[in-house]
């Protein structure tokens, strides 16, 4: 029998059974495909050794007028930007206390209660005290006067804190005289509080007795953020309106909006997301309190101050300050800015924002029912078209809302952690015509054992509409434009992605396995006894770069792999500046019996690009039994 060339469909489907996905892919981790054919997707490394607190869920890059390259990134505990490598915590103050706030120690103990009457702090917030003396022995005023973590709140004039230096004698009452202590706002949750029945939810919902199909007690703390020139906005999700000024540089923290206001009662103090209008130059707050509201918060409420200007929202007969309200929905969700409209989503509807000028400024206009967006994060636009995840389904909207079919649906959607759908982070890499969305599975669900963060990915190849996943840990992605690679983070890193080919210094592990090829019909057994390979290791950064390839063979479709081998193909050629690597191992010998057989890929060295092209087996029929 003649060498059998092994085509395959490009993509991964496992929406159906292996056997019937004949000539495709069925699985694969830390690949991609280009021109159809599958190959390892770039590596990563970290842009700086220095690190930050907290869960890093948004980035925003940009250039000031000198030049400064900028990047935005907020946590649940903190908002940074980070410039050069170096993270510069701009997170806006709370509160100040002035010469009021005393100190105690115990005697063998780390932890310090201060006392501050009224002090408002939560769990988890930041002080920074000042102007504090020592107390307890080795306590010294260095070691008090620095930034703290709060570790507990006993009353509402007391908290705690842990220090360096466990005090060797008991004392209590110090540091009134001076200290000083600056609150931060308050910190968010890293992961979302989920519940159904009794008690989940806000008294009063639902039927007695009923249950709830609640998902979310306590949300996950989230940020939007926009450039006002080369000025920042910043919103904690459903907090207030932050102003960073450049000009007042890295060291200065972001300020309430409201406090450079003439008329700061009128400002947003209660905000879902902030955006600043690319064509028109509105501030426009999503998810809103109204003018004279008294503070609360209108979930479809849309306000936009006058145009170039920060502070001014009062409506006037000469401004284009103003509001309106989306009219389906029962909350707001998510806005994305493309070149020719807002589009806004609520919780089971989408609709068109524009600029129409005055009297009404902008107008907003459904465009689709009964949809669903997974989370605020869960969208991305490219240029005039935008891609998100739905809560059972992906949609794409080009001037009308589609699904998009996708052939590892099932994977996505029966292996995803509902409770945390707000950690679901979208992105886009351009340079290979990708949307990426990170997602966690529910096998990593803290019920099950894991730390329920993104563990896991899924790709849609928008210029090959096609699909594929794999498994990575990653909280936020941004493409790149402004700097030389894709960012993206995760626990206190921020990495520079598609540089390389390796994790961080270490090997980068892909692989991709077919699904099952007959002989024929499948109706007699195959001897397979050569493979012929078929891959280039061209980028690949160590001399004698490798991938395993194995030949698997079965009886029946859902039957156990019998036999199995595995063989080395290894590059033979040396590097040149002017020869590119494509020789290879010439052939395999291997040995595997059975009606059907698939045929998977594996590396796991470091320095190692392969793409795979078009391998042949020496395949022969081998009788009926």
């Amino acid at each position: 029998m003649p060498l059998v060339k092994l085509k395959f469909r490009a993509g991964i489907n496992r929406d159906i059974t292996s056997y019937s996905n004949e000539g495709g892919w069925v699985d694969g981790d830390k690949i991609r495909f280009r021109m159809g054919f599958p190959e390892k997707i770039g590596g990563w490394e970290k842009l700086s050794p220095l690190t930050y607190q907290g869960t890093a869920r948004a980035l925003k890059n940009w250039i000031a007028l000198d030049g400064s390259d900028y990047l935005g990134l907020g946590t649940h505990l903190k908002y940074y930007i980070e410039e050069g490598g170096a993270f510069f915590d701009i997170t806006p103050i709370r509160a100040t206390t002035t010469n009021g706030i005393v100190f105690a120690a115990t005697n063998g103990s780390t932890t310090i209660t201060a006392t501050d009457s009224s002090h408002g702090a939560s769990l988890g917030d930041f002080v920074t005290i000042a102007g504090a003396v020592s107390l307890g022995g080795v306590v010294t005023a260095a070691v008090l006067n620095a930034e703290h973590q709060i570790t507990s709140v006993p009353t509402a004039n007391t908290f705690t804190f842990v220090v360096s230096s466990a005090a060797n004698s008991s004392d209590s009452g110090n540091g009134g005289s001076g200290g000083d202590a600056v609150y931060q706002i308050g910190v968010g949750l890293d992961t979302q509080i989920g519940g159904t029945g009794w008690s989940a939810g806000v008294w009063g919902r639902g039927t007695w007795g009923s249950g709830t199909d609640l998902t979310t007690v306590g949300a996950l703390r989230l940020w939007s953020h926009d450039n006002f020139g080369e000025d920042l906005l910043i919103n904690p999700r459903n907090g207030a309106i932050y102003y960073w000024d450049k000009s007042s540089g890295l060291t200065t923290r972001a300020i309430e909006l409201s406090t450079v206001s003439a008329d700061p009662a009128n400002v947003p103090s209660l905000v879902t997301q902030i955006m600043v209008s690319d064509t028109d130059r509105h501030v426009i707050a999503f998810g809103c309190d109204a003018i004279s509201g008294g503070g609360v918060q209108d979930p479809l409420l849309i306000r936009f101050a006058n145009q170039e200007t920060l502070t001014d929202w009062t409506p006037t007969a000469t401004n284009t300050a103003g509001d309106l309200r989306i009219g389906s929905g029962s909350k707001f969700v998510r806005a994305i800015q493309t070149k020719r409209e807002i589009v806004v989503w609520t919780d089971s509807s989408l609709h068109s924002m524009r600029f129409i000028g005055p009297p009404f400024t902008f107008g907003i206009t459904p465009i689709a029912s009964n949809i669903t967006i997974a989370g605020p994060n869960a969208a991305v636009a490219i240029e005039d078209i935008i891609v998100w995840m739905g809560k059972n389904c992906f949609y794409i909207y080009d001037g009308r809302v589609k699904q998009i079919p996708c052939t590892v649906k099932e994977e996505v959607f029966f292996n995803m952690n509902n409770v945390q759908l707000d950690k679901i982070f979208a992105g886009v890499n351009a340079e290979f015509g990708e949307v990426i969305w990170f997602y966690p599975s529910n096998s990593n669900s803290t019920a099950n054992g894991g730390n329920g963060q993104n563990d896991k990915y899924v790709i849609y190849n928008y210029n090959e509409q096609i699909w594929y996943y794999g498994t990575l840990e990653r909280a936020a992605w941004i493409d790149r434009g402004l700097r030389d690679f894709p960012i993206a983070t995760q626990d206190g890193y921020v990495y520079n992605h598609e540089k390389g080919y390796d994790d961080d210094g270490s090997a980068l592990i892909s692989s991709i396995e077919s699904s099952q090829i007959d002989i024929g019909e499948g109706d007699r057994f195959s001897f397979i006894s050569r493979l012929i390979p078929d891959l280039t290791f061209n980028g690949s950064t160590t001399d004698n770069p490798s991938v395993n390839i194995t030949i698997e063979g079965r009886n029946y479709p859902g039957g156990d792999y019998l036999q199995s081998d595995t063989s080395a193909v290894t590059r033979t050629a040396v590097s040149t500046s002017t020869v590119p690597f494509e020789q290879w191992t010439n052939k395999a010998d291997i040995r595997v019996r059975g009606r059907s057989f698939n045929i998977s890929l594996a590396s796991s060295n470091s320095g190692v690009r392969w793409r795979l092209g078009s391998p042949r087996v020496d395949a022969r029929a081998d009788g009926r039994k």
